[in-house]
């Protein structure tokens, strides 16, 4: 399988995203309020659809879930020893890894659900969706933890209200308890939820910028190593270790390889650090996901 020929299609959508907001009058102003639309209200949706749309076997996903965490914690835990690695860490100003050390695990989940669905259908939207749910409070609470002492109060009230998290326990909690979408509501969530993929990759692609990736180039190496060669090995290495299905494994692995989220820059400006060179680097990972999920799922599966 091509898989270079496979993403092109969600890839092409992040290229016409960047190029409507750079030399069109669809400039920020405009995505924005899309990117909002998504996160608080499309993107929820899909995510609670994917999940309830049929039962979850929660013996078959164990692994998978096992080894998504064991994957999570370990690109967590690479990515705030980098001050502490011989040679390296005296070229890494300590503020800027505060900032930036989320880039190396967190992930872009609108382009992850997207390439699901191209990958494995329906059973790859929900298998990601699992992941997403279990790795994302951990994600949130790893990337603020750093830079806690310049955030704003009521932390673990922002993760309880994170609409990612509550669109995926209210989905698992429904499955479990057999509820499913009326057939006659059906058609309009279907609708809902498909505008949330196209909308989600223009507005990743409408975010990028290169910013002030001159500094540090040390670290933006180093991070976004991680981010796109050691943690689709990594991904590698606990798809063996928990003897994952072929499915599981591609999912992932995808996952795994996914470019880093496009929130990273925001939260690094709004706890009051360097959120230009954020951004550099969330739109550096954005293009070597042109790179990273080919070789995770052409070469490493």
């Amino acid at each position: 399988m091509n898989y270079a020929q496979l993403l092109l299609p969600d890839f092409s959508l992040i290229l016409l995203g960047y190029l409507l907001c750079r030399f069109t009058p669809l400039n920020r102003a405009v995505w924005q309020p899309v990117e909002s639309l998504v996160y608080y209200l499309l993107f929820p949706v899909l995510l609670f659809q994917s999940i309830v749309k049929s039962p979850v076997d929660l013996a078959a996903t164990s692994g998978l879930i096992g080894a998504g965490l064991l994957a999570a914690l370990s690109g967590i835990a690479l990515a705030y020893s980098l001050p502490w690695w011989p040679v390296l860490g005296r070229h890494i100003d300590r503020r800027d890894h505060a900032a930036s050390a989320q880039v190396a695990f967190r992930f872009n989940s609108f382009i992850g659900l997207a390439i699901a669905e191209r990958l494995a259908g329906g059973q790859g939207v929900q298998l990601i969706a699992v992941l997403i749910g279990v790795c994302v409070p951990l994600f949130n609470m790893a990337a603020v933890w750093p830079m806690a002492r310049h955030g704003q109060q009521g932390f673990v009230r922002e993760l309880l209200r994170n609409p990612l998290i509550l669109a995926t326990v209210s989905g698992l909690v429904a499955n479990l308890l057999g509820f499913r979408i009326p057939e006659w509501m059906a058609p309009t969530v279907s609708r809902i939820s498909a505008s949330s993929l196209a909308l989600g990759l223009m507005a990743a692609g409408a975010g990028m910028q290169l910013g002030q990736l001159a500094r540090g180039r040390s670290l933006s190496v180093a991070v976004l190593t991680l981010r796109h060669l050691v943690q689709p090995l990594i991904g590698l290495a606990m798809a063996r270790l928990f003897g994952l299905s072929p499915v599981q494994t591609t999912v992932l692995l995808a996952f795994t390889a996914l470019p880093t989220a496009s929130t990273c820059y925001v939260l690094a400006a709004r706890m009051g650090y360097n959120g230009a060179y954020v951004a550099g680097l969330v739109t550096l990972s954005t293009l070597l996901g042109v790179v990273s999920l080919p070789f995770a799922l052409g070469v490493l599966r």
